[in-house]
């Protein structure tokens, strides 16, 4: 409806009814009817116009919602449009950023290629590490029921630094101190701490199946079970503990693998005296081993026959001192289980006329519930002297649990137990005995710092 047409119709209408009122009045009514009748017109006449007034602002107001809405229909518009350039500008940006990532390992590795590289020096091919182990724990000892020693405090047990270097893929050489405890030649109680040289040699890596090394080095057996057991910080393994082998000697020394890993072995030709005491002597003892591993168990055997250092110039030697080991073992992600066992013929009998042999084993095992704790336990029997003392016997126990701080940092609450039955024995921890029996007993906290 346009504002012409509402004129039109608003003044009709009024026209009409005033018309209607003149033509009846004309007929009854005085002439003073008619100002009144003029009054209304004028009236009717106002009421139009303010109602066209009325409609005339309606009518603008749409024409200006109608026109703000089309320009905020146009602004919509050109914002999307706006927003799809900026899209597409950043899609082409990325593109472009992972073109160029994609190239950037190929020009660094030209720039690397192309770099002067620095002039290589001797410590660059040289190694130093540490390791010691050491334990604050009381100790009471009793021989045929008397105490003989109850006491306690802090020790350190060994103290190892190595330097390795290696002159190229074939050619290295390592260098490892010992400090540790040293035995009294007649009470054998231990006396003080001694300064050794456990390793000292040249190494020819000529390949992994043959490797040689010439000087003080690991011996076949003792470290690798040592490896097996895991806890040589709490106490060392059967045949080390008890006298019945060592874990580094003076000699030639070979040793490989085969098939990945798969078998490995270790010969030495050595003195026989250990580590710490080098000797020359008249002729020169064996020692090897032969083992296997395939996911997760490992088994080997190995062996020893020598004088055990005691053939020396004017010496006199009855008997050759020879060991049989065995050991078979499991470890897993969550626990390890092993046993070993031995088997020696006078080996304490070299200079002396009487034969005797010995009989021992060893079993161990460890769980890992949680993560960086672990508990563990070991059990030793060993007969040391079946011939000539066929009631001496002891039993060894040690039960744990420890927390590995950090890779390189173990902490243990450990308890320990020994009895040993008609005599006395020579161990790591001591002698223990008596005529009858004799017990040794440890409780305290064991760790060990790796460097």
């Amino acid at each position: 409806m346009t504002k012409n047409y509402k004129k039109f119709m608003l003044a009709s209408s009024a026209i009409a009814l005033a018309s209607m009122p003149a033509v009846a009045g004309a007929k009854t009514a005085a002439p003073s009817a008619a100002s009144i009748q003029a009054q209304e017109i004028r009236e009717l006449k106002a009421q139009v116009q303010a109602l066209t007034a009325r409609l005339d602002a309606q009518a603008a107001t749409q024409a200006q919602i109608q026109a703000q809405t089309a320009t905020a229909q146009a602004n919509a518009a050109a914002a999307q449009a706006k927003v799809e350039t900026v899209a597409e500008d950043a899609h082409a940006t990325q593109a472009q950023v992972t073109a160029q990532a994609e190239a950037m390992p190929d020009q660094v590795k030209m720039a690397l290629a192309n770099a002067p590289k620095p002039k290589p020096q001797w410590y660059d091919e040289t190694k130093i590490s540490g390791r010691f182990y050491y334990n604050a724990s009381t100790i009471n000892r009793y021989s045929n029921g008397v105490k003989t020693e109850g006491d306690g405090g802090f020790a350190i047990k060994r103290f190892y630094f190595g330097i390795d270097h290696k002159f190229d893929d074939v050619f290295a050489v390592n260098l490892t101190t010992d400090i540790g405890p040293v035995i009294g030649p007649n009470s054998g109680n231990i006396v003080g701490d001694g300064l050794y040289l456990k390793k000292a040699y040249v190494e020819a890596k000529l390949s992994p199946a043959f490797i040689l090394r010439a000087g003080a080095a690991d011996l076949p057996w003792v470290p690798f079970v040592e490896n097996l057991y895991g806890y040589r910080h709490i106490e060392n393994v059967i045949t080390d503990r008890t006298g019945f082998g060592t874990s580094s000697d003076w000699g030639v020394h070979a040793l490989g693998s085969f098939a990945d890993g798969l078998i490995s072995y270790q010969l030495s030709v050595i003195d026989g005296g250990g580590y710490r005491q080098p000797k020359f002597t008249q002729s020169l003892d064996v020692e090897g081993r032969v083992s296997a591993q395939y996911k997760g168990f490992v088994a080997g055997i190995g062996g020893y026959s020598g004088h055990l250092g005691r053939d020396t110039q004017g010496a006199v030697v009855y008997h050759t001192a020879q060991r049989f080991n065995a050991l078979l073992a499991y470890q897993g992600k969550t626990f390890s289980i092993g046993g070993e066992y031995f088997h020696a013929n006078n080996w304490t009998q070299v200079v002396i006329p009487t034969p005797d042999q010995a009989d021992g084993y060893s079993v161990f095992a460890s769980a890992r519930p949680i993560a960086k704790w672990s508990l563990f336990g070991r059990y030793d029997w060993i007969k040391p002297k079946e011939d000539t003392n066929t009631a001496l016997k002891s039993e060894y126990l040690n039960l744990g649990v420890q927390f590995s701080a950090a890779k390189i940092v173990d902490l243990a609450l450990v308890y320990k137990h020994e009895i040993v039955h008609g005599g006395f024995l020579t161990t790591a921890n001591g002698v223990i005995g008596g005529s009858v029996d004799g017990t040794f007993d440890e409780f305290g906290l064991f760790g060990q710092v790796r460097f």
